[in-house]
């Protein structure tokens, strides 16, 4: 990981997903690409049975997965697409004509259907986050195997709606459960943070969604034994008007992330502070939370605050010389801090971000005769981020760098936490910062 260039988080986030390559992710993306293949190759072999539901699923899927959306997290989700797939999984009988579909050949007609779907996407140049995109093949597999299974097993549960449907449930609930480790422990690899951390978030961040998928999903299926395949419409309807939803929330917080990036980006233009420092201050404070398994949300309060750990600087009069703060006193510190706290206030929707600022130059046990206590764990990260970055810049000097760290780690205890420090020195030994 490399702290000394000057991308955002999200872009490095960005670059590491597409150039490092987890071994849980490796096997994800093989054991999809693998299922895809022997699905469709048994599929051509044996011959598709009930094309006409097969072809009316496809399209659905495939529609689902143009319309897919990229949520906060860089989660990418197609709710459409994978209630369709599992409707198809769950699909006993179409307007009361029984039909028995082949575990395989639902798996076959779920990844054609996405593919099809990523096709114009990746014309244009807007490739899939490839991980998402096995989970959601995955997802399928998990319960068709089992579904298909059991009632080749015990054909006589199919009669029996109650037990059908608490089957169904059982396996989406299971398969969602898996799909989240999954998920999580891609993401604890690559972010080098926790695993039950990472799993907290998932479980959080794909509940909501996950559970209109399910329900859609289940609903098809049993909606399709009375209307037959007018019942894709008939329920699909809602969910697009929550995809709808989703994507404005989207559109909202990906709008908000880049005027917080703009933002930061005054007091350089200003003069105020070195060009690119307040994003390398963002991206080791960053590392350092993930170092310290911070959880998602306070990653993107500690993101926004250390963009913006600076912009008390604008008020005043003569700028510092290269913006270092980490050279001027205690009182004036503060000062910058209190007044950067202020400006972010008055977003009405940052308090927690503002909280951090304000206290960003206090020492890691708080101020002395004061009755505040320790700074929240935000503050003292960026109070080392920030250190490390005035002393050393944007250089890759590995003297510099040594002694910027043997500095901090004299003052670990008294200004700077400790463990924030090791922390921070674990990410630039990683970075090959540190040697």
């Amino acid at each position: 990981m490399n702290v000394q260039g000057t991308a955002a988080p999200e872009a490095r986030r960005r670059r590491n997903t597409l150039g490092r390559v987890s071994p849980t992710r490796l096997l994800l993306l093989s054991v999809a690409a693998g299922s895809a293949v022997l699905s469709l190759l048994w599929t051509l072999l044996t011959g598709f049975v009930e094309p006409r539901a097969a072809l009316s699923f496809g399209a659905l899927i495939a529609a689902g997965e143009l319309a897919r959306i990229t949520l906060p997290g860089r989660r990418e989700v197609a709710p459409i697409a994978s209630a369709g797939a599992l409707g198809y999984t769950f699909l006993l009988s179409v307007g009361g004509a029984a039909v028995s579909l082949p575990a395989w050949q639902v798996i076959a007609v779920v990844a054609l259907g996405l593919a099809v779907g990523e096709l114009p996407h990746m014309s244009v140049g807007r490739m899939p986050l490839w991980n998402d995109l096995a989970r959601r093949l995955l997802l399928v597999l998990m319960v068709a195997l089992p579904f298909r299974l059991l009632l080749h097993q015990l054909p006589h549960v199919a009669g029996n709606w109650w037990v059908v449907l608490c089957v169904m449930v059982g396996l989406v609930l299971a398969a969602w459960l898996v799909d989240s480790v999954v998920a999580a422990t891609i993401r604890a690899e690559e972010w080098r943070t926790r695993l039950g951390v990472a799993l907290a978030d998932e479980l959080r961040a794909q509940f909501a969604v996950g559970t209109a998928i399910g329900a859609i999903g289940i609903l098809i299926a049993l909606a399709s034994a009375v209307a037959g395949l007018y019942s894709l419409l008939l329920f699909t309807a809602p969910l697009l008007v929550t995809q709808v939803a989703f994507r404005r929330y989207a559109d909202i917080r990906r709008t908000y992330v880049q005027t917080v990036r703009s933002l930061s980006r005054v007091t350089e233009v200003g003069g105020y502070v070195e060009t690119g420092h307040s994003r390398r201050v963002s991206r080791l404070a960053w590392a350092i939370g993930c170092e310290l398994a911070m959880r998602e949300s306070r990653l993107l309060e500690l993101e926004y605050a250390a963009l913006m750990h600076d912009i008390g600087q604008l008020s005043l009069r003569e700028p510092i010389s290269s913006g270092a703060t980490v050279l001027i006193s205690r009182r004036e510190q503060r000062r910058i801090a209190e007044l950067g706290a202020a400006i972010i206030r008055e977003t009405g929707v940052l308090d927690g971000v503002a909280e951090i600022v304000r206290r960003q130059c206090e020492p890691c046990e708080g101020e002395e005769g004061e009755s505040e206590g320790p700074p929240p764990l935000g503050s003292r990260i960026i109070k080392v981020a920030n250190a490390y970055d005035d002393l050393v810049g944007d250089t890759a000097d590995h003297d510099r760098v040594a002694t910027a760290v043997q500095l901090l780690r004299d003052d670990s205890g008294r200004e700077y936490d400790a463990d924030v420090v090791e922390a921070a020195v674990r990410v630039l030994e990683r970075s090959g910062a540190v040697r």
